[in-house]
């Protein structure tokens, strides 16, 4: 009974979506009040009824419902219930429901959040998300529907969720991860409601702004757990493998970066304005590529969801349609947009747009190295694989750049920046920066140029950004004063440039300064990585809930100082009978100690990979400092107090004109 009330939820969702999609913008078009008054009930609605499926969904994990297909496909009694709740999305189908859910959600947030927004934009805004939401509503009952029964043959239990994902990472990697993806839905909303009505100015940057921001900031912390479940549960000891599922989710977010700076820009100075929309287009069309990319099932990979080509047939109508009428859209109203502004050479807005580039260069780069090996295959020119070697060449060297940029754009004035001034201003920025990469060679083993490199960006960054900050804190009532008076912007802002630094750090020294070794160790073996001495003590047999563990025992020592004891082990789940490598990790700021149990290769010997993985953690912990700072961005009271002043300039005006005042009234 409640499998089909949750279908009939979504039927009740798709239905509204549709009237969502209609009513509003013909009211915003016909100019009828009554109509748009429309719009804000029927996102509640949709809300509602997909969250009601969503839950029934979830009620039949828990309640162990296998005439359900898709719980008997992804669940089992003996599955703890942490685990069956987030076997909900461990699937294709709750998957795709509970990235309809977050939309569901983005789109109810705006209603809510947007009341003094003018109505005939939040109308086409809600309008656009309603299309949207027609479209994956469609392919989720036609497709993908959740609630199929296996009637009347029930299985007397499910098939078990894939052991590589029974682990907190899905409970928190794919919630945050669809975050970002769907809420570039919102920025996308925007700019095709602004495209229509020709208003790209710097009122509408200021509205999509924290939208954009919001999704960038959520789908940093998604990229980031996901690389944290990948190194700790694969066994393998890497943070990022350029698999393409993982690009998939750097697309947009590369795209998501350049559009949060070109917002800036418009809002600021309003310029930019067509380069804007365009990227608000393409960073939600790279997400909805990237739900291709995962679903369609023409990708082979550890975390690809879906085989069917009928579900990648649609997404691919969807992607197509989505691209062709918005980009359309943006042709005809091409004219409306254009700006002309005047900025010197040297002129922080020349520094943004260069910034931009490469980031979409960049972005380029990893949408080839994973389209190009799909195309040549379905073309008939066999199998290519492009892995880490090429990404290294290129990518890296790009993003080395967007640091040095990056750190010389924080002295640049807007309009105008005299070059000797600016010289002058770098000169002991970068002599700091140099030091600063050279000590940290010597601390960690010596020079390569990656590593100059890399770690001399990540300096220019933190000291560019540590000197801005001094700068600006100079006040005639004290530094601490000069800090109170700037705004929760400008330190998200702070926050988000030290993140990168940070996360270019760990990734540069993780890479050329860590160490591996593949040994064979049997009990009462030792081994060694530096002064680091890794002692296998014993092995052992242990029971889980639904698995069978072999553990091996390490007790790690320096100078004959113990550090810690690490169990690594080797886990084979009863039902699917697969084995699971789970790492022992001594984690610190500084470095990892990484331990991973292999396969026996003899009586009583095994294979054991051994890492020593110094800045690991910096790696996270920068992309934790970027979102923290785009959350602190979006609480700036800049966005509240604008809104105030144009309503009390807009009442001041009313009064003044009693013309005025009548017709409003």
């Amino acid at each position: 009974m409640y499998p089909e009330l949750g279908q009939i939820a979504l039927i009740l969702a798709l239905l509204l979506s549709v009237l969502l999609s209609v009513v509003p913008l013909a009211g915003a078009i016909t100019d009828r009040s009554r109509l748009m008054a429309f719009a804000r009930p029927l996102a509640s609605g949709i809300f509602v009824f997909i969250g009601l499926a969503f839950a029934i969904l979830t009620h039949a994990f828990l309640v162990d419902d296998f005439s359900v297909a898709y719980v008997a496909n992804n669940s089992n009694s003996l599955l703890p219930w942490y685990y069956k709740f987030s076997a909900v999305w461990g699937g294709h189908e709750g998957s795709l429901l509970l990235w309809i859910l977050m939309l569901a959600g983005w789109t109810l947030a705006v209603s809510v959040f947007s009341r003094r927004l003018p109505e005939e934009i939040i109308a086409q805004v809600l309008s656009v998300l309603g299309m949207v939401t027609v479209g994956f509503l469609l392919f989720i009952l036609m497709t993908s529907n959740p609630f199929d029964r296996l009637l009347p043959n029930v299985p007397a239990d499910g098939a078990d969720l894939n052991p590589l994902l029974q682990d907190f990472g899905l409970i928190v990697h794919p919630p945050m991860l669809y975050m970002g993806y769907v809420g570039f839905s919102v920025a996308f909303a925007f700019a095709i409601a602004a495209l229509i009505n020709g208003r790209l100015d710097a009122a509408w940057a200021r509205w999509s702004r924290p939208w954009t921001t919001v999704a960038w900031s959520f789908l940093s912390v998604g990229i980031a757990l996901g690389s944290w479940w990948a190194y700790y549960e694969l066994g393998w000891g890497g943070w990022w493998f350029w698999d393409p599922v993982e690009n998939a989710s750097l697309l947009p977010w590369l795209a998501g970066t350049a559009l949060m700076h070109s917002l800036a820009v418009t809002e600021k100075r309003g310029v930019f304005k067509s380069w804007t929309v365009l990227l608000a287009i393409v960073t939600f069309a790279l997400s909805l590529l990237g739900t291709f990319l995962v679903r369609s099932g023409v990708l082979t990979s550890v975390h690809a969801f879906a085989s069917d080509p009928t579900r990648g047939a649609f997404l691919l109508g969807l992607l197509a349609v989505t691209i062709v009428s918005s980009l359309t859209l943006y042709a005809f109203r091409a004219p409306v947009v254009h700006s002309r502004a005047r900025y010197g050479s040297l002129s922080r807005e020349i520094f943004l747009l260069l910034n931009n580039i490469l980031l979409m260069a960049a972005m380029l780069l990893v949408l080839v190295g994973t389209l190009y090996p799909l195309v040549l295959d379905y073309l008939g020119g066999g199998r290519l694989s492009i892995g880490e070697p090429f990404y290294n060449l290129t990518f890296s060297p790009l993003a080395i750049a967007v640091a040095l940029l990056l750190g010389t754009g924080i002295f640049s004035r807007w309009k105008r920046t005299d070059g000797g001034w600016l010289g002058r201003k770098l000169l002991w920025p970068a002599a700091i920066s140099l030091v600063v990469a050279c000590l940290t060679m010597l601390v960690f083993g010596g020079f390569t140029p990656w590593a100059f490199a890399g770690l001399f960006g990540a300096a220019w960054v933190t000291v560019a950004t540590a000197v801005d900050l001094w700068d600006k804190s100079s006040s005639r009532k004290g530094r601490w004063h000069g800090l109170k008076r700037q705004s929760r912007s400008y330190y998200g802002m702070i926050l988000g440039h030290l993140g990168l630094a940070i996360t270019m750090a760990g990734a540069t020294v993780v890479s050329n300064y860590g160490i591996e070794r593949d040994v064979r160790m049997s009990p009462g073996d030792t081994a060694e990585i530096g002064d680091i001495r890794f002692t296998f003590t014993e092995i052992g047999e242990r029971q889980g809930s639904n698995f069978v563990a072999q553990y091996a025992r390490f007790d790690l020592s320096r100078d004959g100082d113990a550090i810690s004891t690490l169990y690594p082990e080797k886990r084979q789940y009863r039902v699917q009978r697969n084995v699971m490598t789970e790492a022992g990790i001594d984690a610190g700021l500084t470095r990892d100690l990484f331990v991973a149990l292999g396969e026996k290769v003899g009586d009583n010997a095994w294979a054991v990979r051994l890492q020593y993985k110094p800045l690991i953690r910096w790696l996270w912990l920068g992309s934790l400092f970027m979102a923290a700072g785009g959350f602190l961005a979006i609480a700036d009271k800049r966005y509240r107090i604008r809104k105030r002043a144009e309503q009390s300039s807009a009442e001041a005006s009313g009064k003044e004109n009693p013309a005025v005042a009548g017709a409003a009234g």
